[in-house]
């Protein structure tokens, strides 16, 4: 119940705040608005080449052969093998991830190992691809590879930590 007059309340307090400090709130609001225009067409590129390389790699098959390819690695790892599409999609696209997460769940039953690791991994990781087209396009950097690099690995790390956890009760 307190959670539905959150947000009013958030506003109410940001529209009293601005008028104190005599704010032209329309006004502010239209300039923001505005100033989002050339972010929006900066960020546009990136984030269609995202989408299309997720889509391109499922259709064309090539996440199912990493999927199989790194699958022995991933439970050397202590991570379910059954889960490295889903290893492999997270960081391309947050919606397909979710899909993902519902069918090991739907196949599997909430409770299982492999479904909890599934929501650690889920729950432990970034739209890596998707933050970095937002960040860099924001910001007009060009050099990405170090903090990808660094974003998937945590990635990793964090999937092998949660299941190893999980499997130890915790």
């Amino acid at each position: 119940m307190f959670n539905s007059y959150l947000l009013p309340v958030l506003l109410l307090i940001l529209l009293l705040a601005a008028a104190l400090k005599k704010v032209p709130v329309y006004r502010a609001f239209c300039k923001g608005a505005g100033d989002a225009i050339p972010l929006a067409t900066s960020l546009f590129p990136f984030l269609c080449a995202v989408m299309i390389m997720s889509e391109l790699m499922r259709l064309s098959g090539v996440s199912r052969y990493l999927s199989e390819l790194l699958s022995p690695a991933l439970s050397l790892l202590g991570i379910p093998g059954e889960l490295s599409p889903l290893l492999l999609m997270k960081p391309f696209s947050g919606s397909a991830s979710l899909a993902m997460l519902s069918d090991i769940l739907k196949a599997n039953g909430t409770d299982s190992v492999i479904s909890r690791c599934a929501a650690v991994v889920y729950g432990s990781s970034e739209t890596v691809f998707y933050v970095t087209a937002v960040y860099f396009s924001g910001t007009g950097k060009r050099k990405f590879f170090f903090p990808v690099a660094v974003s998937l690995l945590i990635g990793i790390f964090s999937a092998a930590l949660g299941c190893a956890l999980i499997r130890l009760g915790l």
